[in-house]
This record gives structure tokens, C-alpha cells and sequence, in this order.
């Protein structure tokens, strides 16, 4: 399945979560989109719930169906709580820290800067979205004068929003850094990400 490029409130309504960031939707129709969305009362079974979580947290992260079962096999070999790995990978991809360090206001956006060739990682141009990233390296904002416009832009928009403390960010430089690998309490997902372990389980 490729990446989803649809109405972005229609997925945040199925799930009645806002996916890609604060949502009016949500507000004025709190129930899934279509004829029958008001209709309640019908109970879910344990395999659609924990499919909705898979979901969700595919959605949030913007990735294909691919590269999530890829990153559940990763964080499944690797020592530790497969959910809690499995978060980790996503936050360490690198547009998700480009998000994160606010150089852009979404994932979506993130993504674009990056596939535009306007990250740099370690002083070298990065332009792979899904590149993992690793404690110690450097993210900064490439020296093009449409580059830097772009980035402050952005980090004017996310004035407020809290850096992660597994990041660290130089607002003046343009530059942040992976100091390292975040903590389940710091990802704060919202997700049951063991009801996705459960999903792949059965």
C-alpha cells in the first residue's frame, strides 16, 4: 500500500484521534465519516481493535504497510519490549526528527524537506525520510538562504512546543542533535502499542 495522500480529517475521524496534529473536525463531527458514522452500538472484536492501533500509529508516522511490518521484524529480533523498541525505530527515523526538532510543522512536512534535499545529517546532505538516525548525530538545516527561510518559518509556527529532552536544538544555528534514544514516557504514543505486538502475534 503506498503512503496515504487523502483527506487527512476522514482518518483522524475513523479513529477519532487527531493523527496529523490539532483537528476542527474532530470537534464539529466527533464520528467516523460516511452515511452510517453516527451509528453506535456496534462492539468491535480484540482483532479490529488492535488492527486500529497498527493503523493508527501507521497513519501518524506517514509509512506504508511494508516498511511498518519491516520495522516490527527489526524491533522483534532486538533485545528489550518489542512495543517499546518498535516506537523507538519510528522516533529515530529521520523526519520524524526533523519534526520533533520543529523545522517543520508536521511529519508530512518533514518529509518533504527532507526528500528536497534541505537536511543535512553529520554535514551531509540527507534526502531519505526513513534514514534511521543515532545518538551523536547532528541534524542541521541546509546553508541555502530558501532553506533557512523555511526552517525559521516553521520554528516560529512551533513557538512553544517543547523539544524533546532526547534532542537538543540550537534555534540560532539551525541545527539539533540525537543526544539519544528516547524513553517510552518521552514518546507518549497514542497508541496501545502492545495490542499492536498482540496484532502480530496472532
Amino acid at each position: 500500500m503506498a503512503k496515504y495522500i487523502g483527506p487527512k480529517a476522514k482518518i483522524s475521524r475513523r479513529f477519532n484521534v487527531a493523527l496529523f496534529g490539532p483537528n476542527k473536525a474532530l470537534e464539529r463531527k466527533p464520528y467516523p465519516p460516511g452515511i452510517h458514522g453516527q451509528r453506535t452500538g456496534k462492539k468491535k472484536t480484540d482483532y479490529a481493535i488492535a488492527l486500529g492501533e497498527k493503523q493508527k500509529l501507521r497513519f501518524m508516522y506517514g509509512i506504508t504497510e511494508r516498511q511498518f511490518n519491516r520495522y516490527f521484524n527489526i524491533a522483534h529480533k532486538k533485545k528489550g519490549v518489542t512495543g517499546e523498541v518498535l516506537l523507538q525505530i519510528l522516533e529515530e527515523r529521520l523526519d520524524n526528527v526533523v519534526y520533533r526538532l520543529c523545522f517543520a510543522t508536521s511529519r508530512m512536512e518533514a518529509r518533504q524537506l527532507v526528500n528536497h534535499g534541505h537536511i543535512f545529517v553529520n554535514g551531509k546532505k540527507v534526502n531519505i525520510p526513513s534514514f534511521r538516525t543515532k545518538p551523536g548525530d547532528v541534524i542541521e538545516i541546509c546553508p541555502r538562504p530558501q532553506s533557512r527561510k523555511l526552517a525559521l518559518r516553521n520554528l516560529e509556527a512551533m513557538k512553544g512546543v517543547k523539544i524533546p529532552d532526547w534532542l537538543s536544538l540550537e534555534a540560532d544555528n539551525l541545527k539539533g542533535m540525537v543526544k539519544r534514544v528516547p524513553t517510552r514516557d518521552e514518546i507518549q504514543p497514542i497508541v496501545n502499542e502492545q495490542l499492536v505486538v498482540e496484532f502480530y502475534s496472532k
